[in-house]
């Protein structure tokens, strides 16, 4: 049984699909040891900072495939992806048909952003919503800011506007994913919400919102009032930022 904290990934040390990997695969092991250990050393000496983004990927690649230079993978992704927000938050499947990467490999780089997440909302599940909004904000940001298809999420809170669930409701397209007005509020129904956030994703990047955005948040507020629940945010995600509605005035 292998003493590594993954398992070693063998479908990408032995992947057909990367010519890397294949002339990896008769280095000795020593001529990727000394580099690595250098990072492992910066690492814990000078923190994360210490290393460039495409290091982190290596580092964290080099733990599911100990007998691999993980360099040239990292460097790919990162080119591929367009940076380490991107790597990390990229879709599993997505991930597994880069040339190289495994199961071992996908499950390490997607246990650092499970990681990540369950950190950032720490303060959004143990505070309330409203008065902890710049954490909530960065932990949609980090979640939703590089998916490739639009995702819709329901925040629901009780009366002291602690939250009670997060649930992403639908995912769709590239440009559209349902939001039904009264699967939404009978939900919070169900779940003896006071008030809601509505959340989704613009996969475009610009996170500023649309007609129909505008609208159907509006169609959730009028059948809200009508059940006593508030809707408080209608709250848009993109590469370039976030939008709020109530911010903006729109709600």
């Amino acid at each position: 049984m292998s003493s590594n904290l993954f398992g070693e990934d063998k479908t990408a040390l032995n992947s057909d699909k990367n010519p890397v990997s294949k002339k990896s695969e008769n280095k000795p092991v020593n001529d990727t040891k000394g580099h690595r250990a250098r990072l492992r050393q910066r690492l814990i000496d000078k923190g994360g900072d210490a290393l460039l983004d495409y290091e982190l990927i290596e580092y964290l690649l080099a733990l599911a495939i100990p007998r691999r230079d993980t360099k040239p993978l990292a460097k790919q992704l990162i080119e591929h992806y367009g940076g380490l927000s991107a790597v990390l938050t990229a879709d599993a499947q997505n991930l597994s048909r880069q040339k190289g990467m495994g199961d071992t490999s996908v499950a390490a780089l997607k246990i650092v952003q499970a990681a990540a997440l369950r950190l950032i909302s720490e303060p959004v599940r143990e505070q309330p919503i409203l008065s902890s909004w710049q954490s909530l904000l960065d932990y949609l940001r980090a979640d939703m800011a590089h998916l490739t298809t639009e995702r819709v999420r329901i925040l629901y809170l009780n009366s002291k506007n602690m939250l009670i669930r997060d649930e992403v409701t639908s995912e769709g397209s590239v440009d559209q994913a349902a939001i039904y007005v009264r699967e939404v509020i009978r939900r919070a129904i169900d779940l003896g919400a006071a008030s809601i956030i509505l959340v989704h994703n613009h996969p475009s990047g610009d996170s500023a919102p649309s007609k129909q955005d505008i609208i159907l948040t509006r169609e959730v507020i009028d059948a809200g009032k009508k059940m006593g629940i508030a809707v408080h945010d209608h709250i848009i995600i993109g590469k370039d930022g976030h939008s709020s509605m109530r911010g903006a005035g729109l709600i």
